[in-house]
C-alpha cells in the first residue's frame, strides 16, 4: 500500500490518502493491512514492543532515525519508503547513508 503513494506530497500532519507526513504514511499503510498504529513517531516507538536490528529487517518494519523524530518503512532489498520533509514527495531511499547513519531503532508492528 505504501508504494501506491509514491509521488504523493509531504504535508506535515497529513495522514492520506493524497498527502502524508512520515508517520502518517506508515500508519496509513499498516491500517490498510488491518493493524492500527498510533499517530506519531514517538507513540509508535512506545506502542510497538518488537524491536529488530538493521541486520534482521523484514518488509513492513518501521525504521526510526533523528532520535525517533522520523520514520520510514523497510520494503526489502535494502530500501526504505518514506515521506521525508516539506517540499518533497513519498519516495524510496537506499538503507545506506542517512538511514544507516541516523538509525535509532526498528520495530515490527503486528507482533
Amino acid at each position: 500500500m505504501a508504494k501506491k503513494q509514491l509521488g504523493d506530497p509531504y504535508v506535515w500532519g497529513a495522514t492520506g490518502p493524497r498527502a502524508f507526513d512520515c508517520s502518517g504514511l506508515v500508519q496509513f499503510a499498516w491500517r490498510k493491512a488491518g493493524i492500527k498504529l498510533p499517530r506519531t513517531t514517538w507513540s509508535m516507538l512506545d506502542a510497538v514492543k518488537k524491536k529488530v536490528s538493521l541486520a534482521h529487517l523484514k518488509p513492513g518494519d518501521l525504521v526510526f532515525t533523528s532520535g525517533g523524530g522520523h520514520v520510514g518503512m523497510y520494503i526489502g532489498h535494502k530500501k526504505v519508503i518514506n515521506a521525508p520533509h516539506s517540499g518533497a514527495v513519498v519516495h524510496i531511499d537506499s538503507l545506506k547513508g542517512y538511514w544507516r547513519s541516523g538509525f535509532l531503532t526498528a520495530v515490527r508492528p503486528g507482533i
